[in-house]
């Protein structure tokens, strides 16, 4: 089987690697052009990588064909492109509902959106899918864990919650920094707090069948510097900013 690859940013290539690093058995996988920089760095480190001349040879020689492009660029190449009766595409663009994408389309094609993070190319990570798909839901449990949701609206609030990634590692490097400038070297502070978060993460992981908080409740002590932390980042609205901040890129989404 063929896959296509419309766009080649971070969530493309990180799905590329993760494929790679999978049990899934391909023939190749075309790729974009446009972003010159990842596309040769995937070719030359996979020899079933393809790179198109442009958009519509991707689509021609392709099973599946996965997009992700940002929402502006969808809706300006979709429609021009030219899909095959019974092709299954992968939607990973935030904004572009269903049916949207199936009016732009105009192809008796089988469309799913899919919601993978970049740790997707370490084999790790959830996948929100709808609609659900056995299919799709057994290639992104090779490469992730996949969660199929059966009502759009739904699969809006875990497209929310994708939006802070970028929030949470600045609060890696926020913390990291502030080491540094307390004198431990850029490595070692960078180490610890990756590492500390991923481990925090795993033990999340390993009792999430818990209500989390009792998590919340179990790492702090009495008069402890985890209490203190709680207690003065409540205070101050942190938690508050995070619901604020998924609700508004959720109302974002739902335009």
């Amino acid at each position: 089987m063929n896959l296509g690859f419309i766009g080649t940013g971070k969530i493309a290539s990180s799905v590329i690697e993760g494929i790679f690093k999978s049990s899934i058995k391909i023939n190749n996988i075309y790729i974009s052009p446009r972003n010159k920089y990842l596309s040769k760095k995937l070719e030359k480190k996979y020899k079933k990588i393809i790179i198109a001349k442009n958009n519509q040879e991707i689509i021609d020689n392709s099973k599946w064909i996965f997009l992700s492009v940002t929402p502006e660029v969808g809706k300006k190449i979709i429609p021009k492109l030219k899909f095959k009766n019974n092709q299954l595409v992968i939607s990973f663009i935030s904004s572009i509902k269903h049916s949207e994408l199936k009016k732009k389309i105009n192809k008796k094609v089988m469309i799913i959106r899919a919601i993978p993070l970049p740790p997707i190319s370490l084999k790790k990570g959830p996948v929100p899918i709808f609609p659900p798909n056995k299919k799709v839901k057994n290639f992104f449990n090779k490469i992730g864990s996949t969660i199929e949701i059966k009502n759009e609206k739904l699969s809006i609030n875990f497209w929310s919650t994708s939006g802070i990634m970028a929030s949470y590692y600045e609060l890696l490097k926020v913390m990291s920094e502030w080491l540094v400038k307390r004198g431990i070297k850029k490595s070692d502070a960078q180490k610890y707090i990756t590492s500390l978060f991923l481990a925090l993460s795993e033990d999340a992981v390993v009792n999430s069948k818990k209500d989390l908080k009792y998590l919340v409740k179990e790492s702090q002590t009495p008069k402890g510097l985890n209490e203190q932390g709680l207690k003065e980042m409540s205070k101050n609205g942190v938690y508050k900013s995070v619901i604020s901040t998924l609700n508004s890129i959720h109302k974002r989404l739902n335009k």
